[in-house]
């Protein structure tokens, strides 16, 4: 089997998106501590483009290139194979991270600034903050991982990738925040929380990096680029879209996810 190598420029390039784009949580929570009303609309049609990216790209894009390089490591048939169980294995995995967390703390459950206007303290709910952010380190280190791939694959793919991760990133900060700050009234320590669980991102992809990079043939890269992509539609069916639609005005959700399907084709064709 051919061997894959990548340049140091492009490991870093993929480490620094990601790297940026785990940190937006910190931009949710932030916005929970200075500011009194969360923009609806902004919130539904955000993530609704970040859906839309990802389902685009995934479809048009990745699962393709880990079909080429799978049928030109194993043939035709066994290739197709292989990159339909690899998808299959990715919306598997990330299904089964979301089944080991309790939905009370699950951090992909878009929270607004309004939860913060509440009154009374309850200590319990630095517990849940707390729940909630290991539950997103949980979850960010399989999107950590597709950030990364997908930016090594091919940058023109990966930095729309990396921005639609860092939008869905930022209500997830909220969620974080939210209930610490309520609970403690201390904005640092919300923030940090918030921002730590943000790093599992680029942990998430340096692990499976260096665990990966000694076997690094086309095999197992089109088996990464098919598995990224299971992981990143069933994030975008189970998580994105529902919240989207759950924070809707009118069409906003609609629009978002048109309007990143339509900025990941143009940059395809474009760049």
């Amino acid at each position: 089997m051919v061997g894959v190598a990548f340049t140091d420029s492009a490991v870093l390039a993929a480490f620094g998106l990601t790297l940026l784009a785990g940190l937006a949580t910190g931009i949710g929570s932030v916005a929970a501590f200075f500011t009194r009303r969360t923009n609806k609309a902004f919130l539904s049609s955000s993530l609704g483009f970040s859906a839309g990216v990802m389902i685009y790209v995934s479809f048009v894009e990745l699962l393709p290139a880990a079909n080429r390089l799978l049928a030109d490591a194993q043939g035709d048939g066994p290739g197709a194979w292989a990159a339909a169980l690899s998808f299959l294995g990715g919306v598997a995995a990330t299904a089964l991270i979301d089944l080991v967390i309790p939905s009370a703390e699950n951090p992909h459950d878009a929270s607004v600034v309004e939860d913060l206007q509440v009154e009374g303290v309850q200590p319990a709910l630095k517990r849940v903050g707390l729940l909630t952010a290991a539950a997103l380190a949980l979850h960010n280190f399989p999107e950590g991982f597709a950030t990364f791939v997908s930016v090594l694959h091919d940058l023109r793919v990966g930095i729309p990738i990396a921005f639609a991760i860092a939008l869905h990133n930022i209500p997830e900060g909220l969620a974080v925040a939210i209930p610490i700050y309520f609970a403690t009234g201390n904005r640092r320590q919300a923030f940090w929380y918030s921002f730590l669980a943000g790093l599992a991102e680029p942990v998430g992809a340096m692990v499976g990096f260096l665990a990966l990079q000694r076997f690094l043939t086309d095999s197992v890269v089109g088996a990464s680029l098919a598995a990224v992509a299971g992981v990143m539609v069933f994030i975008s069916l189970d998580q994105l879209i529902p919240n989207a639609k759950k924070f809707s005005q009118g069409h906003y959700a609609v629009y978002g996810l048109i309007a990143g399907m339509a900025v990941m084709a143009f940059s395809l064709l474009l760049l």
